[in-house]
């Protein structure tokens, strides 16, 4: 059976250094931008083992995380509760819940093709109550194609990870390479280069409208020349 890279403990090892501290503060920023009320019904899209499912649960709310990978999911229902649950599923998926706000964070969208996030935004629009939030973290594709790394290595608990990066039909790929155990490895990674103007297609056709724009985790103005990311606060049916 062919190893799943995001459900194998590699991923998690090779990530391993991901900045809590810095999700955390994102988190609480961008609360205090959006003003949802505490125990509002909110969806962690792509939630991975959850760690950000349970730092939102604990600002008060009720919280439901979905992903795709059996394994992410398993590991996050240990922390389940009243007010925190996770499902195995796509998210094009129905959830049928309706949520007051729907967040995707950390580059948790468009890794397939333009139709899959299509449904997504569809799907989500649809799981949203009227003046609902869904807030999209992504990455400025102008920044990632201008500052590249093409190879790079990580030596992590005793195995050495090349990493090769490139861009191809407006895609950025990320090969990651290995051995373990006196195994060979070799995993793939792609990630559409979407510009803000895709979001506002995805949305407009489904009755949301990009209220805000920021360009980073301290909620700076969006530069398309300088920010890092491309955060993108939308609102179903606005008035």
């Amino acid at each position: 059976m062919k190893l799943n890279w995001f459900d194998s403990p590699y991923y998690k090892l090779l990530y391993k250094n991901r900045n809590n501290k810095e999700a955390r503060l994102f988190i609480d920023n961008l609360l205090k931008k959006i003003n949802i009320k505490p125990n509002s019904k909110v969806l962690d899209l792509a939630c991975g083992t959850g760690r950000h499912s349970i730092y939102l649960s604990k600002k008060g709310f009720d919280v439901v995380g979905i992903d795709k990978s059996e394994k992410n999911i398993l590991t996050a229902k240990k922390n389940e509760n009243k007010k925190l649950i996770f499902y195995k599923q796509e998210m094009t998926e129905n959830i049928n819940i309706q949520f007051n706000a729907v967040f995707n964070f950390f580059t948790s969208f468009g890794y397939d093709n333009h139709k899959y996030n299509f449904d997504t935004v569809e799907n989500i629009s649809k799981n949203l109550n009227s003046g609902g939030l869904f807030i999209v973290d992504f990455f400025n594709h102008k920044i990632i194609r201008e500052n590249i790394i093409e190879n790079e290595e990580k030596i992590i608990e005793d195995i050495k990870f090349k990493i090769h990066r490139y861009i191809k039909n407006s895609c950025i790929y990320k090969e990651i390479t290995f051995e373990h155990n006196k195994t060979k490895y070799n995993f793939k990674e792609k990630v559409m280069l979407l510009e803000l103007k895709d979001f506002e297609t995805y949305f407009h056709k489904n009755n949301l409208k990009i209220i805000n724009i920021y360009g980073n985790y301290e909620l700076s103005s969006f530069d398309i020349n300088e920010s890092p990311r491309l955060i993108l606060i939308s609102k179903k049916n606005p008035a």
